[in-house]
């Protein structure tokens, strides 16, 4: 059995259920991308592949994250082709995808089962798709993250798998090409496995509340945002935005323009929260 996770964190917590139940045992991949975020247009071209990688390349240059994608590190396509391998090499071999509902984990779920058509009947999808487990506290919540959910509710969480259907391997590639087709750059969750799209000015808006008539270094900044916010996304992407509101004379900066620590930002005059949208440009 091979397990296929969208978040690192989640790697942690998967392994952690092999404790208390063997039969959930296998290799555990990490699909590292984001795929929420960026240029997904030709996604499984050469062409298209360079293309994000440069995108990336673009947002993490002089930031906290420099240099990360030419280092290996991050290499999808290739987990992909391993995992393509094995399955091809051991015809008895299955893949268990575990997804929770965000768009981080829909937007990889979408990427990878694309490309697994050849395989039906052998990849199964583990959806928590607004199901309610227990917390540490004993408290009934709904896990956002597959790395929210305590070990021992792993034994509840893996009878939840079921095959991807053949109609499921019809409909949702062609969903996914579509929205590449629409060659917009951010994809928020709507509900189920809605995807919709928007532009790359889309959490502009919501960033610029947080920001103050004073100086505020920007990892503060950025801790407000994911406290109070209810729709976030990576924060190398959101310190790219905030290099370019910079850039583009929306706010104020002093420092030198590089990591989260290494510099602060201040409102460069008061918005009018009608005009915040309107007065942000998109790249």
């Amino acid at each position: 059995m091979i397990h296929i996770v969208f978040q690192e964190a989640d790697v942690a917590a998967l392994k952690k259920s092999f404790e208390l139940d063997e039969t959930l045992q296998g290799d555990i991949l990490a699909i590292k991308d984001d795929f929420a975020v960026g240029p997904i247009a030709d996604i499984f071209s050469p062409e298209g592949i360079e293309a994000r990688k440069q995108w990336w390349r673009d947002v993490l240059a002089g930031g906290d994250y420099a240099g990360k994608v030419d280092t290996g590190e991050v290499n999808d396509n290739k987990t992909v082709a391993e995992l393509i391998e094995k399955l091809n090499n051991d015809p008895e071999e299955i893949v268990w995808i575990w997804a929770a509902q965000n768009k981080h984990d829909v937007s990889g779920y979408y990427w990878l089962m694309s490309q697994l058509k050849d395989f039906q009947g052998r990849i199964f999808i583990l959806y928590l798709n607004n199901l309610p487990f227990i917390n540490e506290k004993g408290h009934l919540f709904y896990p956002a993250n597959i790395f929210e959910i305590p070990a021992k509710e792993f034994l509840k969480a893996k009878k939840l798998a079921r095959q991807i259907t053949p109609s499921e391997f019809e409909v949702d590639p062609d969903e996914w090409e579509k929205l590449f087709n629409e060659n917009k750059s951010v994809r928020t969750l709507e509900g189920g496995k809605k995807l919709i799209q928007h532009d790359y000015d889309y959490y502009d808006a919501e960033l610029l509340k947080f920001i103050t008539p004073d100086w505020q270094k920007v990892n503060k900044l950025l801790h407000s945002f994911f406290s109070k916010s209810k729709n976030t996304t990576g924060d190398a992407y959101l310190l790219w935005r905030l290099k370019l509101m910079i850039a583009g004379g929306k706010i104020d900066a002093q420092g030198e323009l590089k990591g989260m620590k290494d510099f602060e930002v201040k409102l460069k005059f008061s918005y009018n929260s009608n005009d915040i949208a309107e007065n942000i440009q998109a790249p």
